[in-house]
């Protein structure tokens, strides 16, 4: 179906919770060469546009959270930006008020809705359909009544649908790899006006193996070299590997750090239960029965486990749907419909859904499967406690099964002041392959160019512009990849 155009679907967004103030305490860095820009501590000061900022105010967006504090100054400077902060903090809204604000100053050279082929001033490039669409709503909000038209591409759906909506007009274009790569084969879109390059989750892109697309969508259809460009790449994880990446993607970037990277924040309520998978299922039951008609978010490591489970709530009266690779487009779309309005309060989920979605008011996250990499953990239970809201997560561990997992579990508790049980501090001290360590890899924050890119750093605390923030720590873990989904 068509997106609503209805004013009141369109600014929907997630009330700002109690906790939102408490977000001034999050320590910040910025490293990179030359002058490095001064936060914003409002909207208002940002220099967007006026259209943009309107939609802000109807968006009932009241103030910046910290990536967006730095992010906002650093892209409307026209500086390259890697920004790394945890799930929920308002990435999305980071890249794409000050991106907006940048096309209207190019609304001169908007392609012609009667071209054959569209000239997009700004792409946005998201690992999975989800995402796109997530990246794509929001888009729709900050660009209501302006003359910027935004257009989503992904996998899964008509070809024939989304190119009339690409030769309708696109001046913002949203899509996964695959079908952008697909669709400038095809001849109708051309990067050679391309001002915007962003490339958001782009840990994810990299694990999914999706890097030679994006780096085949950079170099073969005319886009412009990075130094006549404005790249930016976001994600809650920036490995060493990513760093390396965006030599080649980014000019004299500007790297920001918002809180401990790979961390969970302490407005999620984080619990771990030691459950035999036989008992699994009768202790969901419990929980849920407890949750009134609030949301619920479980997942599991199987689109087979999912489409039983949730079969089997519906039986025991918990309206309940499903998300997972399997399910047609159509399907993943109305089941988050279906979940977001409330008519489902249990959505069981594989790691499909796992990254990106802003679902208003999940109340509890459930990992009923563990994943097999703490990454993983941060990025699922980050769908709750989101914009400052208060959250639950409760993880069922199986011994022998998420022993792997332990040492990781440990340590991100211990980091967002959670209990940590006795019982998996033991698990932890026993098993094997689960290090941890001050090197990283996983979840490194540092800069890793020489000097920190330039020599040039700051700790910015966030309550004045500049102050002192303690430095994020790093950490590593992993594990063996779950089962794969169908991505785009």
């Amino acid at each position: 179906p068509e997106p609503s155009e209805a004013e009141e679907e369109i600014f929907q967004t997630i009330a700002q919770g109690i906790n939102f103030d408490q977000y001034d305490n999050i320590p910040v860095e910025i490293t990179g060469p030359g002058e490095m820009p001064t936060a914003v501590r409002s909207f208002e000061e940002a220099g967007l546009a006026p259209g943009v900022l309107e939609n802000i105010k109807k968006a009932k967006y009241t103030k910046p959270t910290p990536v967006q504090k730095y992010a906002l100054p650093a892209v409307l400077a026209k500086r390259d930006l890697m920004a790394c902060a945890q799930t929920g903090s308002g990435k999305t809204a980071a890249f794409l008020l000050p991106v907006l604000t940048g096309i209207l100053e190019h609304r001169d050279e908007f392609t012609s809705q009667l071209s054959e082929v569209q000239a997009p001033i700004a792409l946005v490039i998201a690992p999975t359909r989800e995402l796109a669409t997530q990246i794509f709503n929001e888009a729709r909000k900050f660009s209501h009544g302006t003359s910027i038209r935004p257009v989503v591409v992904y996998g899964g759906v008509s070809v024939a649908h989304q190119l009339r909506q690409v030769e309708a007009g696109c001046h913002l274009l949203i899509g996964t790899p695959g079908r952008l790569k697909d669709f400038m084969g095809r001849r109708k879109i051309t990067l050679e006006n391309l001002k915007y390059l962003v490339l958001d989750e782009a840990d994810r892109m990299l694990d999914m193996g999706f890097m030679p697309d994006v780096k085949t969508i950079v170099s073969d259809f005319n886009m412009p070299e990075k130094e006549e460009r404005h790249t930016l790449m976001f994600s809650a994880t920036f490995p060493e590997q990513i760093q390396k990446l965006a030599s080649d993607f980014l000019n004299q970037y500007v790297f920001i750090t918002i809180g401990k990277i790979g961390s969970t924040h302490s407005g999620i309520e984080q619990k771990v239960v030691e459950i035999e998978d036989s008992g699994k299922r009768d202790r969901l039951v419990d929980i849920l029965g407890n949750e009134g008609t609030n949301r619920n978010l479980v997942f599991v490591q199987t689109k087979r486990l999912a489409d039983f489970l949730a079969s089997y709530l519906c039986q025991n009266g918990f309206p309940t749907t499903s998300i997972h690779g399997d399910r047609y487009q159509q399907q993943r779309e109305e089941a988050l419909r279906e979940f977001k309005r409330g008519e489902q309060t249990v959505l069981i989920a594989t790691q499909v859904a796992a990254r990106g979605l802003d679902i208003a008011d999940v109340k509890q996250v459930i990992n009923y499967d563990l994943p097999d990499e703490i990454e993983e953990y941060i990025h699922r239970i980050g769908r709750t406690g989101r914009i400052g809201n208060k959250g639950k997560a409760i993880s069922f561990f199986t011994r022998g099964k998420d022993d792997g997992l332990a040492r990781a579990l440990v340590k991100t508790l211990a980091d967002a002041e959670q209990e940590v049980p006795d019982w998996l501090e033991e698990v932890a001290e026993t098993a094997l392959g689960t290090g941890y360590g001050p090197k990283g890899g996983r979840f490194a924050s540092k800069d890793t160019r020489d000097g920190g890119g330039g020599g040039q750093f700051n700790a910015m605390g966030n309550n004045d512009g500049w102050g002192g923030g303690e430095t994020p720590a790093a950490g590593g873990g992993g594990g063996g990849a779950a089962e794969e989904d169908d991505w785009d």
